[in-house]
């Protein structure tokens, strides 16, 4: 029988993670403050502790993994890799598909990768809370988990949105201990102000950043942790894709196509970077990155210095972006909602070295549908962005005759995320392009700097 789970024994976990810094044809370019001038560890150092801002700054290409982070890793690492053969058959596709299956973790999602260890450096250097966003949840609950796994207070500012559209994710942080609340909240001044102009403002990570950077640059005892965007985030998930390699070598199979979802940047980083290595090193591999064509960052936006959050508390960042007041459309039933992207994902774009696609929202619920039906796992909306892409590449081999080898990260399971799959069989979904018009206005507030 042909193997379909492709295992690791808890020893094979990653001792180090990967760097992508070090691979990269140009440096990355630097954040800069409103002056235009570069920003300085000094000045990030308000919300950020100095090992953090270590791993954000390093060109190293390996970063050793902390034991007591590996130890926490074994509560659900490694994770398993899969073969869909019953998906390969319903598509009747000569291409192998593979994926990594990240919703064994305690949280369901991928998240926990970076949550951990951001836990962890906040706890040696004597940090009592932590203060977060969040967008559909995933990254909300990892960082309760974390937070509780360290005993680090945790305060979470989640999108208005999606704290009402995902009561259970909600629940989760509180079981864990965190404190939730919607944002825009009143809590904090950015939330007030952006309250007074509009009560029934839906929200946007962008605003869920400035009012927990807010509070964090307000106490002492308190640091901010981001789920995504930033190099260490990055850094962090590449266990994803250093296992996912260990794990093909065993069956002496190579992908040709990597595929994930990118809504800020990490869950791609976590399985392409790995194998970007081999590809700066000459290997033939593509590496794609899935968003939805209502956030269409990396596919519509523009190559800028912005700012990485709604109030331009955060330095400025080269990124693909579609500007920091962007706000998503509430109709949209995913995450992956931010205005910009990982400014290292956004420069590899830039140079043509990795590629990107947008997807509508009906066919990333058909993706998923699909998927489940053939290999029981019912996905997360965001990980359906990935699916429908490597779907489609699959049926393009189905016509070529092709026998490409495909891998897709499947950041996520979607049980906590039903309610969007009501909406989607009661044809309450619907495809949005978002707007060009719209597009154009946020854009025309980018910072005039870089």
């Amino acid at each position: 029988m042909t193997a379909t789970r492709i295992m690791l024994d808890e020893n094979e976990i990653p001792t180090h993670w990967y760097n992508v810094v070090a691979d990269m044809p140009n440096a990355p370019l630097p954040p800069l403050g409103p002056d235009g001038k570069p920003v300085g560890p000094e000045q990030m150092m308000v919300i950020f502790p100095e090992t953090i801002l270590a791993q954000e700054m390093s060109a190293e290409r390996w970063i050793p993994i902390p034991d007591e982070v590996r130890e926490a890793y074994r509560l659900w690492r490694p994770t398993p890799l899969i073969r869909a053969l019953r998906l390969e058959r319903a598509l009747g596709t000569p291409a192998k598909i593979y994926y990594k299956y990240e919703g064994v973790s305690p949280t369901g999602s991928h998240k926990p990768n970076s949550a951990i260890p951001q836990a962890y450096f906040n706890k040696i250097a004597g940090i009592k809370r932590l203060t977060t966003e969040t967008g559909a949840g995933q990254w909300g609950s990892s960082l309760a988990f974390a937070g509780q796994m360290f005993g680090i207070e945790v305060r979470i500012y989640m999108v208005k949105v999606s704290y009402e559209q995902k009561p259970f994710r909600r629940s989760m942080m509180q079981t864990w201990g965190a404190e939730v609340f919607a944002s825009p909240s009143d809590m904090t001044n950015t939330g007030r102000a952006i309250l007074a102009k509009d009560p029934n403002n839906p929200g946007s990570l962008g605003i869920a950043i400035s009012e927990a950077v807010e509070e964090a640059a307000s106490r002492a005892d308190t640091k901010y942790a981001l789920g995504s965007v930033l190099n260490h985030v990055l850094l962090h998930q590449t266990v994803i894709g250093l296992e996912a390699k260990k794990q093909l070598e065993k069956i002496g199979e190579y992908p040709d196509m990597v595929f994930a979802p990118c809504g800020g940047g990490s869950n791609f980083a976590g399985i392409a970077f790995p194998f970007f290595a081999d590809k700066a090193a000459g290997k033939q591999v593509r590496l794609v990155a899935v968003e939805p064509t209502s956030c269409p960052t990396l596919t519509r936006g523009v190559y800028a210095y912005d700012y990485g959050d709604a109030s331009g508390f955060t330095p400025l960042m080269k990124m693909y972006t579609l500007g920091h007041d962007f706000m998503p459309p509430g109709i949209h039933a995913g995450g992956l909602r931010y205005h910009g992207d990982s400014p290292l994902v956004s420069q590899l774009l830039h140079e043509g070295l990795i590629e990107a696609v947008a997807v509508p929202q009906l066919a990333t619920f058909d993706a998923g549908v699909q998927f489940a039906c053939a290999e029981g796992i019912i996905p997360a909306p965001e990980s359906n962005h990935a699916i429908r892409a490597c779907i489609d590449e699959a049926l393009r081999c189905k016509e070529s005759g092709e026998p490409k080898t495909l891998l897709f990260n499947l950041s996520g399971h979607g049980h906590f995320d039903m309610a969007s799959y009501d909406r989607y069989f009661a044809g309450k979904l619907e495809d949005y392009d978002y707007p060009s018009e719209a597009v154009a206005a946020s854009l025309a507030h980018l910072p005039k700097v870089g």
